[in-house]
């Protein structure tokens, strides 16, 4: 199986692939239309990337079948382009989850006691004790989480550490789950926003969370709060961030932005970061060896995984529902010969198969086979199907629940 890796990955890690079989061509420096001819040229089968864009002209070089983030988010793979290519697209959930949790929480305190000017002053020898001495202190603070997946989770444990009480809100905060992570959970993010001296936000950018941090959420915001995102810039509104900081005096500290270099350097446009108020790191919330360690060891076992038994784990773009309205289900001799009688009486009738598996019975001498359809046969299809053959003992069709 051939292996492009289209970012900076372990050089160990390039030596294990190879040691698992794997051709690899490694080329971190490779992007636009220089990985869309490499990827031609290798006649790769699976692509890994970090940062990496995957956009749709790379995806037709007739060979690729896979791609791989090495990390969590998969915003920057054009995942519309590689479905309709039957490209899987896999990512690492998880595994930056405490690397980005340190960052977070690093940023909270490094607000609270302006560390960075605290360095900028002294840098400069300057001595200001009587101005860095105004901090307000995290003890009794109320924590606001925007998401509460494994990021948001690990940010719990690490407030409770603190003494801060925690509010949140995220589209699968249930409150039995809140109540088994002894926090309050709210109603929206302006809720959470009101409610608390400093808010992290752990999300994914999707469609429903661009610009979910807007001028309603900014104008919830207490005067003076601390707001943290090392998510994805899209996933706030920056022109209200930036009045709300004008404004209200809200400070932030930022690991993610609007608009960011393509490559790991690069001149830097977003103004955001000159901001006085503002402290921003370089998109680094991953970026730990822990980190990178779990990740590269996970993109190796999706590899592994993949090209030992066809199955992808952590497969991102397959579809949660199709359009399958009944199934089609089949009890049969383990014959050569049945399945394929079967789905060509399928085919005559001009319905198309979803899904389907074919489970085998102990002894190897009888199976199952449960096929979606996207429409019901008629009896006399259904008729020839079953008197057509003399290995299916029995066939049923059953309509799928909406």
């Amino acid at each position: 199986m051939k292996v492009l890796v289209a970012d900076k990955f372990p050089d160990t890690d390039i030596e294990r692939m190879k040691k698992l079989g794997f051709t690899v061509v490694y080329n971190p420096e490779l992007k636009d239309q220089a990985l869309a001819e490499e990827i031609k040229r290798s006649e790769a089968e699976a692509v890994i990337v970090r940062s990496t864009k995957v956009t749709e002209p790379m995806l037709d070089s007739g060979h690729l079948s896979l791609v791989i983030r090495a990390g969590s988010g998969y915003d920057t793979i054009d995942v519309a382009a590689c479905s309709k290519r039957g490209i899987y697209v896999a990512n690492c959930p998880g595994k930056n989850a405490t690397a980005v949790a340190e960052l977070a929480f690093g940023l909270i305190l490094a607000l609270d006691r302006r560390l960075a000017d605290n360095v900028g002053q002294l840098r400069e020898k300057k001595w200001n004790k009587k101005e860095f001495s105004k901090a307000r202190g995290l003890y009794g603070r109320t924590l606001g989480l925007i998401g509460v997946g494994q990021i948001g989770t690990l940010m719990v444990e690490r407030a409770r550490a603190f003494g801060m009480p925690v509010v949140a809100w995220s589209r699968s905060l249930t409150p039995e789950k809140a109540q088994r992570l002894g926090i309050t959970r709210k109603n929206s993010p302006e809720e959470v926003a009101a409610a608390a001296d400093a808010v992290s936000v752990h999300l994914a950018l999707t469609p429903e969370t661009k610009g979910l941090c807007g001028e309603k959420f900014f104008a919830a915001m207490r005067k003076g709060a601390y707001f943290i995102n090392t998510s994805r810039g899209g996933v706030v509104d920056e022109a209200t961030l930036k009045k709300a900081i004008a404004e209200k005096g809200i400070r932030a500290g930022l690991d993610v932005y609007a608009k960011e270099p393509s490559s790991g350097t690069g001149a830097f446009e977003d103004d955001i970061a000159e901001l006085e108020g503002v402290y921003g790191t370089h998109h680094i919330g991953a970026s730990t060896d822990q980190a990178q360690e779990a990740i590269a060891d996970e993109t190796l076992r999706i590899l592994q995984v993949y090209h030992d038994t066809g199955h992808v784990p952590n497969v991102v773009n397959l579809c949660e529902r199709t359009p399958a309205t009944h199934a089609l289900v089949v009890r049969h001799r383990d014959r050569v010969g049945v399945l394929a009688h079967v789905l060509n009486g399928l085919r005559g009738a001009g319905i198309n198969v979803q899904e389907m598996e074919n489970v085998i019975f102990s002894g190897a001498e009888a199976a199952m086979a449960r096929i979606h359809i996207d429409r019901a046969p008629t009896d006399g299809v259904l008729d020839a199907i079953r008197s057509g053959n003399e290995d299916i003992y029995e066939l049923d069709l059953i309509p799928l629940s909406e």
